[in-house]
This record gives C-alpha cells, sequence and structure tokens, in this order.
C-alpha cells in the first residue's frame, strides 16, 4: 500500500453513465507525489473520461475522489484549475493572436499600483518561468505559428505559475519530432523531481518505459492493474489492455504481387523533394520511412494532386495523372487517408454515414437530392466490413474514439473502389487492439489486389507491414529495401544517408 501522505490523486471505484452508456464502470488510479504515473488503455477503457472528471468538466457518480487526502468533488474545470489540477491536451488551445506571456497570464494579470496590468513583472515572471524548465521561448512572440511543442510547454508553464501540483499530460507527443520529444521529457522529470505528480497517458509504449515510474491499465471501463516499471514488460500491458494476447500485431499474409500500378518519375520540388522516382504495384504495401521532416508526406501529398510539383510524371495504370487536381487522382483509381484525421480527413460534425459517402456522394444523388437514406445504404456495407463500432450511422464522428474515426476515413476512400490507397500514419493515436485490425485490414486489402503506400514514423509498423521499404532523406529517397532485407538498422543509416551496402542503394 502507498503511504497516504504521499499520495497526491487518488480515484477509487470511481463511476459514470451518460444515459444508458457506461463510460466508467470502476476507475482507480492512485499517483504519488514526485513520480510519473503512466495511464493507459485502448480507446473507449475510460481514460478520457477518468481524467475528465478529474479536471471538473465532468462529475462522478460514484467512488473516491481525493486530492492531496482531501475529498473533492469538482463542478467546473476552474475549480479543478483552483484546487491546483492542470491537464495538457494533444492539441493546445492557445489563443493565437495574443503573445506568449498574455496566454500564461489570461485572466489573471498583475497590476500595478495604479491598477494597470504590469507587463514588465509579466515578462519577467514568463522568462523565469521558461528558465526553470530550461527552455527558450521569447515571452513576446505572438502564439500563432508555434509548433506544437512550443504550445504544450507554455501550456505547462501556465500550470507552473498556478502552482499546478498535479499534471496530467494526454498524448502530448502523438504530433512531436523525437528531439521535441526529448525536451518535453526532460521538463517532465524537472516536475518530478520538484514533487509534483504527473500522469501521462500515451499509446506508445517505448516512450512509458522511458520516462514513467509506474503504470496503471484500464480496460472497458475498469481498473486492471497498477505496477512499478521495472517489473512489467510490454506483452504484460498489451495483454491487460485487451484482455487477451496479441502475438500478432502486424499480421502481414503473403500476397501475389502483380504488375505496376503507381509509377512515380523524377518528381521534383525545389527546397522540398528532389528527383523522387518510385514503383507500387498490385498485391504490395510499399513503406515510406524517414525522419520526421524528411519529406515523405509532402510527397504523398504531390503524388495525389494535393500539392505540385515542378517536374517529373505520375502515372497510374499506364496513364498519366494530371498535377495539382486531387479529382482527376480520384477519378483515376487513388485514394489518400491523410495523416491528421480530424482536421484533413473527417467533418467531425457529420454523422457517420455522411462521412463514409462523402467523396461518392455526387454518384448518389438522385435528380440532384441527396437524403441520409442513400448515405446510409451506401456507407452501411462499408461500416461493417470495417466494424467500425457504432450502434447507429447517424452518430458523430466527433464523439467516436481516434480508432473508430481512423477506420471510418479508411472506409470513405475503400468506398470509391480504388486501385490504390495512399495511407499516412495509418495508427497515429490509436490503442494497440485496433492497431492489430487496422494492419490486418491493410494486409486483407493487399490480398485483394490493392496497391498500397503507406507513411508511417514508427519503424515496427513499416518493417512488420511492408513488402518493400522506401527510405527518405532530405527529400530523396536514399534506399529501396525488400522486405527480407529491411531491418531496423538498414532504415536508419538511409534514413540518416549513411546506407549500408546490404540494401539496394538508389541513385540520387
Amino acid at each position: 500500500m502507498v503511504e497516504q501522505s504521499r499520495v497526491a490523486l487518488e480515484l477509487r471505484d470511481v463511476a459514470k453513465s451518460f444515459g444508458a452508456v457506461a463510460a466508467l464502470r470502476s476507475g482507480t488510479l492512485v499517483v504519488e507525489r514526485g513520480s510519473i504515473h503512466a495511464l493507459v488503455g485502448e480507446n473507449g477503457a475510460g481514460k478520457s473520461t477518468l481524467v475528465k472528471i478529474v479536471a471538473g468538466v465532468h462529475r462522478r457518480d460514484s467512488g473516491t475522489f481525493r486530492l492531496h487526502g482531501e475529498d473533492v468533488d469538482f463542478a467546473s474545470t476552474a475549480e479543478s484549475k483552483g484546487s491546483g489540477v492542470a491537464v495538457i491536451y494533444q492539441e493546445p488551445t492557445l489563443f493565437p493572436d495574443l503573445s506568449v506571456t498574455e496566454n500564461i497570464f489570461m485572466g489573471r494579470q498583475p497590476r500595478s499600483r495604479f491598477g494597470r496590468i504590469d507587463r514588465g513583472a509579466m515578462h519577467r515572471e514568463a522568462l523565469e518561468l521558461f528558465a526553470r524548465l530550461g527552455v527558450e521561448i521569447d515571452p513576446r512572440r505572438p502564439a500563432l505559428g508555434l509548433s506544437i511543442a512550443d504550445q504544450q510547454i507554455i501550456e505547462i508553464a501556465k500550470a507552473i505559475s498556478l502552482d499546478a501540483s498535479v499534471l496530467i499530460m494526454d498524448e502530448p507527443t502523438a504530433a512531436l519530432s523525437g528531439v521535441e520529444v526529448e525536451r518535453l521529457f526532460a521538463v517532465a522529470r524537472s516536475l518530478r523531481d520538484e514533487g509534483r505528480a504527473l500522469v501521462f497517458i500515451s499509446h506508445r509504449f517505448e516512450e512509458v518505459f522511458a520516462l514513467c515510474d509506474t503504470v496503471t491499465v484500464m480496460r472497458d471501463g475498469a481498473y486492471v492493474s497498477t505496477d512499478p516499471i521495472a517489473e512489467i514488460t510490454v506483452d504484460d500491458i498489451v495483454s491487460r489492455m485487451v484482455g487477451r494476447e496479441v502475438a500478432d500485431l502486424f499480421p502481414k499474409t503473403p500476397a501475389t504481387i502483380g504488375e505496376p500500378v503507381l509509377e512515380v518519375e523524377g518528381l521534383e520540388r525545389a527546397g522540398v523533394f528532389h528527383d523522387v522516382s518510385f514503383t507500387v504495384r498490385a498485391g504490395e504495401i510499399v513503406g515510406l520511412a524517414g525522419l520526421v521532416g524528411a519529406g515523405r508526406s509532402e510527397i504523398a501529398r504531390a503524388v495525389f494532386g494535393v500539392d505540385g510539383y515542378d517536374a517529373g510524371s505520375v502515372r497510374l495504370a499506364g496513364r498519366p495523372v494530371k498535377p495539382r487536381n486531387p479529382r482527376a487522382a480520384i477519378r483515376s483509381g487513388m485514394a489518400f487517408v491523410p495523416e491528421d484525421r480530424r482536421k484533413q480527413g473527417l467533418v467531425t460534425d457529420g454523422s457517420v454515414a455522411r462521412n463514409v459517402a462523402g467523396v461518392i456522394r455526387g454518384g448518389l444523388a438522385r435528380a440532384g437530392l441527396l437524403t441520409s437514406a442513400a448515405e446510409n445504404r451506401a456507407a452501411g456495407p462499408w461500416a461493417a466490413k470495417l466494424e467500425v463500432k457504432t450502434s447507429a450511422l447517424d452518430m458523430h464522428a466527433a464523439t467516436m474514439s481516434g480508432g473508430n474515426q481512423q477506420k471510418v476515413v479508411i472506409a470513405k476512400w475503400l468506398a470509391t473502389d480504388p486501385t490504390l490507397l495512399i495511407i499516412d500514419e495509418p495508427t497515429r493515436g490509436i490503442d494497440v487492439g485496433t492497431k492489430a485490425e487496422v494492419h490486418r485490414l491493410l494486409s486483407e486489402l493487399a490480398g485483394e489486389g490493392l496497391a498500397i503506400l503507406m507513411i508511417s514514423s514508427e519503424l515496427p509498423e513499416v518493417l512488420g507491414m511492408a513488402d518493400r521499404v522506401l527510405v527518405v532523406c532530405e527529400g530523396r529517397i536514399t534506399a529501396d529495401i525488400d522486405r527480407a532485407d529491411a531491418t531496423p538498422e538498414n532504415v536508419m543509416r538511409a534514413a540518416t544517408n549513411a546506407t549500408s551496402h546490404t540494401a539496394e542503394e538508389v541513385p540520387a
């Protein structure tokens, strides 16, 4: 048992229902001062509901909720913040037109003796906060244009200025590069060393093991276990999260490789990518790997016509594809699942049916009218095929888990009956069980003859699913590696432009 005086945050057997739906059946989380505590579980496990109770967004129906040994029941987010709780979300919500300093002190600006806002005092305190965190951000610059990483640091600075004793970081690294992740981890460790309690929510197990001291697992709205990180393995966590053994996270089955479907020749865009040439064949999954910023997504967007290019050509099934024209790409048989599903792949206020039928809706209209019934008829089979977990096709996409949102985006593009699927970061921000489902789907689609170009920042995903790996470094393809020869070492050497001779080198 944890010594009570060391406990910062304590929730035991907490329940929360929304109508007939039990979002949280029995949530338990005990976090000590001076520790970083991981909270893991599949999408829909109840993590977000538990966090929202701590943040004052929801009030629990039953169970125990204590902060520093005192019983609490927050009725608002302001009450939670006032008690020393701060939540750092994956996508911070700053005021873009205000300065960094103004964002930190919004609503509580220090005043001079004449009652005016003391901007000098605010600036000095902001500088002190960033110095404590060991980061360099200009407090006077506007928030507009800041990276997600810098925005998260500003949210942390705001929390420290409020003297928050409990910080919850919800998927904070999903949109960060490796360097930015390390900086965030350094800040987290410094906060832990100050005696603050941190809760870290992530689907990335390597980060959980690198950063956290303890891990709590949830499944189906209930508590499963809590263990010191040194006494548990990834396999243990996965088994507890999904309630079954996930022995094959990458269920890649052999497929018959057919004729070339996509042929890219000499693609060039000044300052972005250079002399890019490759082929994707029917039934083949080609992985596009490389470090963040190497140009992988930019190449995919140019192939699909979202962005333009200065030279080169794109052919699908032997026919030229008109550049900078996504409609032409779709008509030729391309489908494109973008990296950011919420901003680029979904109409979050739209229903599941409206999203799935989104690209093909022109063909569903009769006499210029499109009915919900027509959308439901078109979307139903695809939602069923991808096992989208929703009770009704009229459910809003915004209310779904990340994994189900990704399935909806994939279903939308499969409904176009493509010959090529370009999928960028297919499993970012979704749980391990849903990852296996998405991987299984990609393998089945390739088995049916679909050509797939898959971009991923997760090297195990690339190595586990791709028949060939194209490695991008500084806008150039530096290696084309067959599945049998694709190792982490070979890929990383090519990604840093130190290609091993065991890989098939591609001329620059």
